[in-house]
Parts: C-alpha cells; structure tokens; sequence
C-alpha cells in the first residue's frame, strides 16, 4: 500500500484540480505481473487505485484516455527502468474499509469547507483574481456539494461560480472586507458547526426529518430551502414569515381547545392565526407539573426565539437560519410530546 500525495501534488501543480483531489483520500497497490516488459528484467505491472465509495464511483467511470494524467504523474513517481517494475496501466478498485469510517467523510468535508471558504474570503479582499482560480473553485464546489449529498447534507453556499460572488459583494451589499469576511463566515458556521459534531452516534439522526404532519413538514421545509437561496434582506425576511405560517401550521394540529383551556392570567380566546397562544396551552397542560419545569421551559424557549425572530424588521443570514432552526426544534419537541416520535411497536 502506497500514498498518492506526491501524484495528487503533481496533478494539481499540472491544473489537473479535480484528479487531484479525487485521489486525494486514495491509496496504490502495485500488481506485478511475470512477464517481462520493455525494460531489462522490467516486470510488467497494473496500478490498482482503492477509493472511497464517492470518489471511486467518479474514477471508475472514466474513458481510457481520461486515464492518461493519472498514469503520466505515478510514472513520474515510480519510473520504469531495468529490474524493476514497468508500469502500463492504471485500474480502480474500491476502498472497502471507507464504508464503515463515517467520521473520516465529515473531517474530509470540514476540510473541503475550509478551502472553499478561504477562496471565497480571498478573491473578495484583494487577493487573487477570479481567473486565476476560478476553474479550481469550481471543481472543489462540486465535490464538496457531492460529498454533502452522502451525507444527507445540503451545500448552503449559493455561489457555484465566483463571478456570481462578485455580484454580491460588489453589489454595494457588503462595502468591506471585514463584512464580506462576516457575511462568508456567517454563511457558513451552521455547517461548520454540523460536520464538527461528526456522524450520530446510532449512524442516523436521532429522529427522521418528517414527523407525518404534512402540512408541517411542507412548510418547514420551504421555509429552508428560501433560506438557501436568499441573498437580500427581504428575503431573509421571508424565512420568518415562512416559519410563522408552519409554527401556526403546527399550533391548529395539535391544539384542541376543550383539551387545552387558557392558562392562568390569560383568559382571550385563541385564534386560529395565534399560533403561540395555542402552542403556550397546549404545553401548558401536556407537559405540565414541576417534574417537567425544565422540558416546559426548553419548549418555550426555543418558541420565544423564533417568534422574536419572525417579527425582527431587519433581517440577515443568521437571523434567519436561527429562526429556521428555532422553528425546527419546536416541531420535534412538540412532536416528541405529541408522542409521534414514540418507538413503533412493530418490528
């Protein structure tokens, strides 16, 4: 078993970015053959590439003549000569023990989140132009946006070409460096913080995403994907207005006026549209008592912080990526003592 560093370090400096980093995580074994090749007691050999699962399935679906960089760089590493071995071909093979080193993806990941995060601060602050690593950012953003997708993750940088940065930053949107710097950082710390807490100990998240209340669950998952794409104050503004809509959603599911009358010192009836109303009785009764004090008051919290949110005149990414995530938490709290998220029976 052999490192590519010195072939992935060759292949970058050749601008061959994406081989690069395709092997970036690969390993070589050397498959010496009897036969003698054009060299002096030369032995004819095949360079078996192991992969991981992501990059595997990408090399391995390369044409023969796709192949050739690959072969040209270990040949400048492990050059043919008398007595030794004569290298004529390259083949892939997948990287077994990859498929159960989960952590490993959520390191490499971080990495991957932190070069491109480097670029996006470097070109917007004076240092290189966008041409000089604009085919580099690219190849990067694609196989960061794959390796997202393995691990049920979004990319939630909407910038796949740099020019489409500079018209954000040079929009009049963020005058600085120190705020383009803000704004990137910002962008990206939800991220950041997720893959440093690496993969769930069970292998999964601890509850799937949807909780069967589809109306709920259809809002919700608007309201994230407005986040991902907004750029402008107004529609950071929207993110809350979609979260109000799915926390009223939420409060007309669970709410059942005779079940749940009004608490002491509030006697207006609730409307239909008075989601936190009906949300403060609902916990009121269903997680009432001292013995759930503490259940009670994280409920409320997490509902205080994305009202607080929705109705903020001013809006920026982190707001409503806090009011997204605020919203979120008081679903799966409310549905955890709805009891939807209860162990099935079934096997």
């Amino acid at each position: 078993m052999e490192s590519l560093d010195k072939v992935s370090r060759i292949l970058e400096h050749r601008n061959y970015t994406r081989l690069a980093n395709l092997l970036s995580r690969a390993y070589v074994e050397f498959d010496v053959s009897t036969q003698y090749g054009s060299y002096a007691y030369s032995s004819l050999t095949t360079a078996e590439i192991y992969a991981p699962f992501q990059e595997y399935e990408r090399l391995k679906a390369f044409l023969d003549g796709e192949r050739h960089p690959i072969l040209d760089a270990i040949l400048d590493v492990w050059p043919p000569g008398p007595y030794g071995m004569e290298i004529t071909g390259i083949v892939f093979k997948l990287n077994t023990d990859s498929l159960i080193d989960e952590s490993d993806e959520y390191r490499q990941a971080l990495q991957q989140l932190d070069r491109i995060q480097n670029i996006l601060i470097a070109v917007s602050t004076g240092g290189p132009r966008i041409q000089s690593v604009s085919h580099d950012y690219y190849d990067r953003y694609s196989l960061f946006t794959e390796r997202l997708e393995t691990l049920g993750l979004q990319n939630p940088i909407p910038y796949s070409d740099l020019w489409d940065w500079y018209g954000k930053w040079s929009s009049g949107d963020l005058p600085t460096y120190q705020s383009r710097r803000e704004y990137i950082r910002g962008l990206l710390a939800p991220l950041r913080e997720r893959l440093l807490k690496g993969p769930s100990p069970h292998g999964t998240e601890m509850f799937p995403e949807h909780t069967g209340w589809s109306l709920v669950d259809r809002q919700l998952g608007e309201a994230r994907k407005v986040l991902e794409s907004a750029s402008t104050e107004e529609q950071f503004q929207s993110v809350g207005l979609h979260c109000r809509e799915t926390l009223i959603s939420l409060a007309q599911t669970v709410f059942d006026p005779d079940q749940h009358p009004p608490v002491r010192g509030d006697d207006v009836e609730a409307s239909v549209i008075d989601g936190k109303r009906m949300l403060d009785r609902f916990l009121a009764v269903e997680v009432s008592g001292r013995s759930n004090t503490q259940a009670r008051r994280l409920a409320k919290v997490s509902l205080d912080l994305a009202n607080d949110l929705q109705h903020r005149r001013t809006a920026n990414f982190r707001q409503a990526a806090l009011c997204a995530e605020a919203t979120a938490s008081v679903i799966n709290i409310i549905a955890i003592i709805s009891g939807v998220r209860d162990p099935s029976d079934n096997p």
